[in-house]
């Protein structure tokens, strides 16, 4: 004898004896999440019943007498099931389609892996993200030095407004900044070292120290610093944008290079225009550390002036412009390397341009140390 249960208005099932003395759930109406609405759950209760309290090798399921079936109804039979076919199913061709869907879809639960060390394992993580970005720039390098190349033997085609545009962005633009900083930083030097050498009857010193560490070092850590944050952030951003906005994606559909018209630009720009801003930002800073010092000990400017040349020898000053260029030269590959990186969305903009600065301030320190320790005994002499 068959037995009918109601489940919900649209949906029915009903269980029913076979011959062979099996038990068959025949389900029949519309399993829809349309024709189910609030009774959902209730069905999904009472199938999952039924189905627990049967043998599962003795319960056939007969669902060719459902009228609509939808992929809601599906998922719900088939967490029901165990994600897995009862061994009895009868299903017309559509179902069956259905059902291998769902089957190709359902990916096994990965097995937590164990972490035994969690800080070798999250240096290994950072290891492993240094040397991708790492080899991105030697690979950007590398098509800069191929479009030099390309550049040389085809004159005509060498990107001179984009590069005059760059070297106005990032080096004419950027004197007012650097100028006050420089000031303030000869400013407080000055101040500093003016009291000690005071104490000691050796204010005259004060130019040894100001000419050697200004124009040396402080003229270019400081103008590289302040340019790197400044316009290796834009540089950055401008090719975050260009992401963004799907620009990139169009340069290379029409055929133009991102390297020669976007990235090498911007590389010769700021190689050029970062030797120009140390040479300004030394000058300043110069300026500022005599101004200081002739009113802290009235050390005269003239005199300072006259004997900065025998002081510090020309040396230092090439030193420190060879500095900037190649300081220049780094920020704007940097940038552009995190620039061509960025996703298109907000977030990745924002955080390529905090992690181009930051990487940018670190590849200066890097190299300001190299310099000082290759060229430690080149330009250095204390006037007697």
């Amino acid at each position: 004898m068959p037995s009918d249960l109601a489940a919900g208005n649209n949906s029915r099932y009903r269980l029913v004896t076979t011959a062979a003395g099996d038990t068959l759930l025949q389900l029949t109406g519309s399993f829809t999440l349309t024709s189910l609405d609030r009774s959902f759950p209730t069905v999904t209760k009472e199938l999952a019943k039924l189905a627990s309290q049967s043998d599962a090798s003795s319960l056939h399921w007969d669902l060719t007498d459902i009228s609509q079936l939808d992929y809601a109804g599906a998922v719900m039979l088939w967490r029901i099931w165990g994600e897995q076919r009862p061994a009895h199913l009868l299903l017309r061709p559509e179902q069956e389609r259905m059902f291998l869907r769902l089957e190709k879809s359902v990916s096994l639960p990965e097995q937590p892996r164990r972490i035994l060390f969690l800080p070798i394992s999250m240096l290994g993580k950072q290891l492993l993200r240094f040397l991708d970005h790492l080899t991105g720039m030697i690979t950007l390098s590398g098509q800069i030095v191929l479009d030099l190349f390309f550049l040389m033997t085809h004159p005509g085609r060498i990107p001179a407004r984009e590069i005059s545009a760059n070297l106005y962005r990032t080096g004419a633009q950027a004197l007012g900044i650097t100028a006050v900083v420089g000031f303030l930083i000869g400013i407080v030097l000055s101040y500093l070292t003016s009291e000690q050498l005071h104490m000691f009857g050796a204010d005259i010193y004060i130019v040894n120290i100001l000419g050697m560490s200004i124009i040396r070092e402080l003229g270019p850590m400081l103008a590289a610093i302040l340019v790197a944050g400044r316009s290796g952030s834009a540089m950055t951003a401008q090719l975050g944008v260009m992401r963004v906005t799907e620009e990139l994606d169009a340069l290379t559909v029409m055929g133009i290079p991102h390297s020669m018209r976007l990235v090498l630009p911007k590389i010769i720009g700021l190689g050029i225009a970062l030797p120009l801003i140390v040479l300004w930002t030394s000058a300043i800073a110069l300026l500022g550390g005599l101004v200081a010092a002739e009113l802290q000990i009235g050390l005269s400017i003239h005199y300072a002036l006259t004997a900065l040349p025998d002081t510090v020898p020309i040396a230092n000053l090439w030193l420190g412009l060879g500095k900037g260029m190649v300081c220049g030269m780094t920020i704007a590959l940097i940038a552009c390397h995190f620039g061509l990186r960025i996703k298109p969305n907000t977030e990745s903009l924002g955080e390529g341009t905090t992690n181009s600065v930051v990487t940018s301030i670190t590849a200066v320190i890097l190299i300001d140390a190299i310099f000082a320790v290759a060229f430690s005994n080149i330009g250095i002499r204390i006037a007697s």
